[in-house]
């Protein structure tokens, strides 16, 4: 078993040095993986962080233990902007925290889509734990007083998540960008072409009435508000 970092449970914590050493491995990992894919070698990797492959294997094992490593900082780091951006509004701050850090963090959504388009079991994982952060944060915002509350917060969030990344992975494929390396441009151009359409239907909704919402909820057997009031 390994703990989140990907070392094996029960090892005896590395020096400071190979720590720092460690944690330049994986960023490079994730930017390598998030640039050119999965199938990168352990080889590019380690000339990206300035070391040996050998020292990528004394640190990670193998190169499965080195994408669970990069899969739970990638997590970690999205679920910390999340919900930095949650409190930072709910104090009364931009709610558009995020395009101020695009650039540092594009790699981050380059790894995601990476994830996306690999369709292995790992990046099915991947996909599924983005999903459980997002049923924690997207309940943050609603105890912050930003988000409406769900009759099942869990669809959701599980909504939320992978349209939103859907609709990443489908513009990239049917527009492929000229260099797919570049990840602040991929970003840049979905956000001019879906920041504005999608704000309107957080904050404005489409439908003039809820009858379509209502006509749903007389045909459910059990309407999700009803079967979590009787659990």
């Amino acid at each position: 078993m390994r703990s989140a970092e990907g070392r094996p449970a029960g090892r005896e914590r590395t020096p400071a040095a190979d720590q720092t050493a460690r944690a330049r491995i994986r960023d490079a990992a994730i930017l390598r993986f998030a640039t050119s894919g999965f199938s990168a070698s352990v080889r590019a990797i380690a000339k990206d962080a300035g070391v040996s492959p050998g020292l990528v294997m004394h640190h990670f094992g193998s190169k499965d233990a080195l994408r669970e490593a990069c899969d739970a900082h990638v997590l970690d780091q999205i679920r910390e902007l999340k919900n930095e951006n949650i409190d930072n509004a709910a104090q009364g701050g931009s709610y558009l925290q995020a395009f101020a850090t695009a650039a540092e963090n594009a790699a981050l959504l380059g790894y995601a889509l990476r994830s996306m388009q690999d369709g292995s079991t790992l990046a099915r994982e991947f996909i599924d734990r983005m999903v459980d952060d997002s049923v924690e944060y997207t309940r943050h915002a609603v105890a912050s007083g930003l988000a409406v509350p769900s009759r099942d917060e869990a669809a959701r969030a599980r909504y939320m998540t992978v349209s939103a990344l859907g609709a990443l992975l489908l513009e990239v494929t049917l527009d492929p960008p000229a260099d797919p390396s570049d990840l602040l441009a991929i970003l840049d151009r979905f956000m001019a072409q879906s920041y504005l359409p999608m704000l309107e239907l957080y904050t404005e909704g489409f439908l003039t009435t809820r009858r379509m919402l209502d006509d749903y909820l007389m045909y459910v057997t059990d309407p999700p508000g009803e079967a979590a009031a009787a659990d």
